[in-house]
Formats: C-alpha cells, structure tokens, sequence
C-alpha cells in the first residue's frame, strides 16, 4: 500500500486520478503560501532595518536567512505531517522540535531588531505573523483543533513578554497577542482542514475501491454456489453408484454394467449443466450493462449520453456488446479522468458498431494493452467481429466494436 503511494508521487500529472490531483494541488498551495508569506510579509520590512547601521544589517540579514530557513524546514515537516496525519507514516517530531526551535531563533532575532529601533511597529506584527505561521501549520496536525487554538492563543504570552523589553507600546503587545492567536486560527484552516478534505476524499475513493472489490467477490460467490448446486447432488450421485458398481463388479454380478451406464448419463448431464450455468454467467445482456454504465458514471460524476436503436439484436451480439461496454466503462473509471462519456450502436446492414468514446485520455497513454481489451478482442473474434481502440483527437479515447448480427 505504501509502495502504491509513494509511486504516484513520480507519476506524470495526466496519469494520475483526481484525488492524486487534488493532494498535488494541496500540497503545491501549502509550499507556495509559506514562500509567499515570506517573501511578502518578512523580507519586505526587515530589508529598510538592514539601512540604519552594522547592527541592524547583521541582525536584520540573520532575520532573513533564519525566516528562509523556516520556510524551507516548515515544508519539509509540513510534508511529513500530512502524511502522518494521512496514516502513511509516523509522525516526524524531530522534524517539528527543529521548526519550532527555528521559530524561536527568528523571535529572539527579532526582538533585538526591535530593540536596535531597525523595525517599527507597525511592521513588526506582520513579520510575526509569518514567524509563527510555518511551524504553526505543522504543529496543527498533530493535536485536536480545540486543543491547538488554545494552546496557540497562550504563545501570545511570551510574545508579549519577550518584546514589551524591546519598547513595545502596550496596544502594540496586544495586538501583537491577539495577532498571534489569529496566526493560528488562519494555520489551522489553511492546514488542517485541507489535510481532513484529503483525507475523506482517501477515504471515498478507498471506498469505491472495496466496493469494487466486494461487487467481484459477490459475483464469485454467486457463481460458487451454481456450480455447489448443480456438481453437489451430481457428484454425490455418481460416487454411490460409482462404490456400487465396483461392489458388483467384484461379485460379478452384471447389474454392475447398468450401474456405470447410469454414471455416465449423470456425468454427461452435469457437463451439459456446467455449460449452462458458465454460459449464463459469461453471458452479459446490452441494455442492463448500459444502464449499469450510466449509473456508475453518473454516481462518479461522469456525464454518460446513449444512443441507439431500440431493435433487439441476436443474444451472442448483446452478450459480446455488453462486455464492451462493461470493460469500456472499468477502464474510464480506472486509467482516465473523464468528464463525460457518449455510447453510441449503430446497426446497418449485417453488422452492429458499437462506440464508447471519453474526454479522459491521458497524455501519455498506457502502451501496454491490458488484458481486458485482449480478452474482448478474443470474445468477438469468435463471432467474426473486430474491436479498435485508441486516441482519437485531442483527449479523446474512442473503443469501437464491430460484430456480424
């Protein structure tokens, strides 16, 4: 499972299924806003400080370079988290001691900043505000949300008290406290509430998935107890007068000559039962696979349009036809990322065309034709038919079938 994980991250961006594109995105949005907020809200008012003397230019520099390095730390971490937070892996707390000790470095930085009157006021809540958002987006999906506010809210504390020293006005240490606590409430929906959507959608599709599989083991069940009713009577049957028969024959008796005769028509009419139960399962009739398509696109938000005539075509045509669909509709669900697709039959003459046709065909396609697609060719080729498919147009993947009516 982790090894499946793990390889969609070197997936190219069309090979990938919407929720992989969602988490892409997340994550790509989580990066980004911790640069932006450094490059917006720390490099632009620490940079004039740099201008008013040595001190202010070492501490100023050092200001800067230690609010890169929690940018850079804060995502690393960050990443790991949501992973953790996602169950894929243990929680990375050295990771996270590493970003808070860095928070801490940018603060005292910045009080003696302060102190050196190389920033003022009204720009020192901002570059606050960054210094505590790349280790509070971590720290958020680590706890509870109610115990993280709350928590958060009593930083505002040694914030204050660290810059009241500074020269810090007394509105400016509350704003300063009340900034803070705000800080973590913005960390808290940017990061958690992200990270829980990525989660549910996980879930739904981890869901779809087991259904899938639940659908198939039915089916197999299904299929099992045919098979036990129609070979279990049988069988059974046939080894009584089997242990007959043998007891006849040792007695020499020639009643044991009808007894295997019996045997044989048992056994000849199981094989005929056999044949009837697998024909019945391999067998797939058109209009219920249709509507059945539809269904499970429309439930996975893909628009599905049929159209066709109405006349009944021959029982082997249906059946190979339904297949097309069926394994048509698996492969959008599985390999595309489709938005809408069109099924449409056309019967003339003496042939039925059958075509399914999505807006979801990757960039770089699967080169390796799957087994499904084979066994659909192997299945209409006994009936003298044809199956095609591959791109046809930009994004679009079109299956065309062919069959003798």
């Amino acid at each position: 499972m982790l090894g499946r994980i793990r390889a969609w991250h070197r997936r190219h961006w069309h090979d990938r299924s919407r929720v992989e594109k969602v988490e892409v995105q997340s994550r790509l949005l989580w990066r980004c806003s911790t640069w932006f907020l450094f490059l917006g809200w720390d490099v632009p008012f620490i940079e004039p400080a740099m201008r008013h003397g040595p001190l202010t230019m070492a501490l100023g520099t050092a200001t800067v370079v230690f609010g890169a390095a929690q940018a850079f730390q804060g995502n690393k971490v960050h990443r790991a988290a949501v992973d953790h937070y996602l169950g894929r892996a243990a929680a990375p707390r050295r990771g996270l001691l590493v970003s808070g000790a860095l928070c801490a470095l940018s603060l005292a930085l910045l009080v003696g900043l302060r102190a050196a009157h190389g920033i003022t006021d009204p720009t020192l809540l901002l570059v606050v505000l960054y210094i505590m958002m790349p280790f509070g987006m971590t720290y958020c999906l680590f706890v509870p949300p109610r115990t993280f506010l709350w928590r958060y809210a009593l930083l505002g504390i040694p914030v204050v008290a660290v810059f009241a020293p500074a020269g810090v006005a007394g509105a400016q240490l509350f704003g300063l406290a009340i900034g803070v606590a705000l800080s973590g409430l913005y960390a808290l929906l940017v990061s958690r509430c992200g990270a829980w959507t990525l989660s549910v959608l996980w879930e739904s599709d981890r869901a779809r998935e087991t259904e899938a599989r639940l659908a198939v083991a039915e089916e197999r069940l299904r299929f099992g107890r045919d098979m036990h009713d129609v070979l279990g009577r049988n069988l059974a049957v046939i080894a009584l007068k089997a242990e007959l028969a043998v007891q006849l024959a040792q007695r020499g008796r020639p009643e044991a000559v009808a007894q295997m005769v019996e045997v044989q028509r048992i056994a000849q009419e199981s094989q005929k039962e056999v044949r009837e139960v697998v024909r019945g399962y391999r067998e797939a009739d058109l209009g219920v696979e249709i509507e059945g398509a539809r269904g499970v696109l429309e439930a996975a938000g893909i628009g599905c349009d049929y159209s066709g005539p109405s006349e009944e075509l021959a029982v082997e045509v249906q059946s190979a036809l339904g297949w097309v669909v069926r394994e048509a509709t698996t492969n959008v669900l599985r390999h595309g990322d489709a938005r809408s697709v069109a099924i449409r039959l056309a019967v003339g003459g003496r042939t039925a065309t059958l075509v399914v046709e999505n807006d979801g065909v990757p960039d770089r396609p699967h080169t390796t034709p799957g087994s499904g697609l084979a066994g659909l060719r192997e299945r209409l080729s006994a009936l003298g038919g044809t199956l095609e498919a591959g791109p046809a147009g930009e994004g679009l993947f079109r299956l065309t079938a062919e069959v003798p009516r």
